[in-house]
């Protein structure tokens, strides 16, 4: 399906900076209409074939660059609970990046270039989100140092004591991403996402964006979720027990019991740059701005400098050799 304009039949997609549907053909704003198309293969707007992958569930057709949504990918199993619509624009994730890299200099002169960034795509990626109650029961022994010295001696004092604690953590929607198309570790790095800007599922946030459904599982994934709680257990213990000098550990037990799980989709942008034959990668979190991505070195420039600082290191020092000779 596509979301095509009452008023001229353009492609409608939704605007994060405006908060609602747009047609960026006749600036016309929640004026859309769905069109249901039978042919999942075929572009909705223009007809023509589209290459869907086997998660596809809503690209952008390289004919007319029209959005269409696979219905029977968003539905029935692969129905997310919860989406959180991008908050963050296209021209605004490209700000965001020229200022994060503008100022390094030895940047590629194209890396930010309008032809490069044309191949920047905001996609929703599918999330597990768990819910957990969290028992954690610790003790141990923990012990407190102070040191003094009188006249020439010095003293040390050790004082032990019995340490026990009894945590009850509540843990909301600790993301997981499902899509085997994505780095786990950026996709945990991209962190954290708001959760009070989830809604509930409307199918209209996905215009405008690439979207997968999940591909891996809520039971398979679930202990990714569980070493999430198990670590942010751990620092919060340590924060409650920061005053002792050591800690040895007698009793360490977290018990977890999932109380929900949401099917979520959570919006990244996406972009590609190409460079002697590499590809580098670079997300941004669709929500909060944050960016991951190192920027590649170009040679040229990196060599062009140096020539440059050995030029006028050369002159500087001819003309100290100058004066010199005149004293």
């Amino acid at each position: 399906m596509i979301y095509k304009c009452k008023n001229c039949g353009g492609n409608v997609v939704y605007h994060p900076d405006k908060k609602m549907m747009y047609c960026p053909h006749c600036d016309g704003t929640d004026s859309e209409e769905e069109v249901k198309s039978s042919v999942v293969t075929e572009c909705a707007s223009c007809g023509a074939p589209m290459e869907l992958s086997s998660y596809t569930s809503a690209c952008k057709c390289e004919h007319c660059g029209s959005y269409t949504i696979v219905e029977e990918r968003v539905g029935g199993e692969f129905a997310p609970h919860l989406i959180m619509p991008f908050k963050i624009s296209r021209e605004g994730a490209v700000k965001l990046l020229e200022k994060e890299f503008q100022n390094r200099f030895f940047t590629p002169a194209t890396f930010l270039s309008a032809a490069t960034l044309e191949g920047m795509e905001g996609i929703y990626v599918p999330f597990f989100l768990y819910d957990y109650l969290a028992t954690f029961d610790y003790a141990g022994t923990g012990t407190k140092v102070r040191s003094w010295r009188s006249g020439n001696t010095e003293y040390v004092e050790t004082s032990y004591f019995r340490v026990e604690r009894n945590m009850d953590i509540d843990f909301d929607k600790i993301p997981v991403d499902a899509s085997i198309n994505m780095d786990d570790q950026k996709m945990d790095l991209l962190e954290p996402f708001d959760g009070k800007a989830l809604e509930a599922f409307q199918k209209k946030y996905m215009s405008g964006f690439q979207a997968e459904r999940y591909s891996e599982g809520l039971m398979e994934l679930e202990p990714r979720a569980q070493e999430k709680a198990r670590r942010d257990s751990e620092e919060l213990l340590r924060e409650s027990l920061s005053g002792y000098t050591t800690l040895r550990a007698d009793r360490k037990h977290l018990n977890l019991q999932r109380q929900t799980a949401n099917y979520a989709l959570l919006p990244v942008w996406v972009y590609y740059y190409n460079y002697h034959g590499q590809r580098y990668t670079y997300y941004i979190n669709g929500q909060s701005g944050k960016i991951l991505g190192k920027t590649p070195i170009s040679k040229g420039k990196m060599f062009a400098y140096g020539g440059g600082l050995w030029a006028f290191l050369f002159t500087m020092m001819l003309l100290v050799k100058m004066i010199l000779e005149v004293l």
